[in-house]
């Protein structure tokens, strides 16, 4: 019998995607830190576990999608005596973002207590989580990347193998540097737009038009456009990925002066209140501090 499917954490993220896992016919045990979020992904055919430690018992593949470093630390009990026990055996799937120091040393930890390791952070907001139109940048031994491909297919458009950990990681901090200073400038140009007192309408008709839409600018203006700020990609989330692109950048010696404004930007809407607002509410940051902008340092 093939064993359980595991999922940790049923976030923003992860809950649409263990739903699509559940639905494309997984035996899949799900486990999150409040059991009611958990219910879609019931609904769909997954069982709930009470622990970490039963999803890690029961299933020899774990996907995790937690908030941060310390969380999936937590959840797999690393650092602690139990560890080699909850995790020998089993591939531990990591498709959030967190430093790439970081998960080259949990992959070292990994290995060291029997069990395997992919990195696979994915491109992509709730939107596409739901739609199964994420993209998957895999690293780790090409044998266990190669198992957990399939995995991945109800999940994802495509699965892009990077190489060796953490490559996948710094891959994905090159694609967010792309998506987070492009919804930037499209809050700018709004507000610009609002200044001169244009047609939004009209302004969101013409960049459609043109060579630089895309599924991003579409989806963005479309929030814009019916004032709608719930969280596909939440401003906390991106501040977190600003600070790591730049973190990653410094670790290079690559210069990032677009990024450097954005974790800018970001800190203060957070700072603002707006964290749990979808990314495109910095235009409404950027409404609050344009009289006093110049020489903000923000939050960094």
């Amino acid at each position: 019998m093939t064993p359980p499917l595991g999922f940790l954490g049923l976030g923003l993220m992860g809950l649409p995607m263990a739903v699509r896992l559940a639905e494309a016919g997984h035996d899949l045990v799900v486990w999150n830190r409040t059991p009611a979020r958990a219910e879609p992904a019931v609904a769909a055919g997954a069982r709930l576990a009470a622990t970490p430690a039963e999803v890690l018992g029961q299933a020899d593949t774990v996907l995790v999608m937690l908030a941060d470093e310390a969380a999936v630390d937590a959840v797999l009990g690393r650092d602690t005596p139990a560890f080699p026990r909850l995790v020998a055996g089993r591939t531990i799937v990591h498709t959030g973002t967190g430093a790439a120091a970081w998960s080259a040393g949990l992959e070292a930890d990994l290995r060291a207590a029997g069990g395997r390791y992919v990195e696979a952070p994915v491109s992509g907001s709730r939107t596409p989580a739901e739609e199964g139109t994420l993209v998957a940048m895999l690293a780790g031994d090409p044998a266990d990347v190669a198992r957990v491909r399939p995995v991945l297919a109800p999940l994802c458009a495509r699965t892009v193998v990077c190489g060796p950990v953490p490559s996948a990681l710094r891959m994905k901090f090159v694609v967010n540097t792309v998506l987070i200073t492009l919804v930037s400038g499209l809050a700018e140009a709004w507000r610009l737009a609002a200044a001169h007192g244009l047609d939004p309408q009209l302004f969101a008709e013409v960049l459609d038009a043109g060579p630089m839409a895309s599924a991003v600018s579409r989806t963005k203006l479309g929030k814009l456009l019916a004032g709608d700020f719930s969280a596909q990609a939440a401003i906390d989330d991106v501040l977190k990925n600003c600070r790591l692109v730049r973190d990653s950048a410094r670790e290079a010696g690559a210069a990032t002066p677009l990024m450097d404004a954005c974790l800018q930007l970001f800190a203060t809407a957070a700072d603002l209140g707006l964290g749990a607002e979808d990314m495109i509410a910095v235009v409404r940051e950027q409404a609050e501090v344009e009289p006093r902008w110049s020489g903000r340092p923000g939050r960094q």
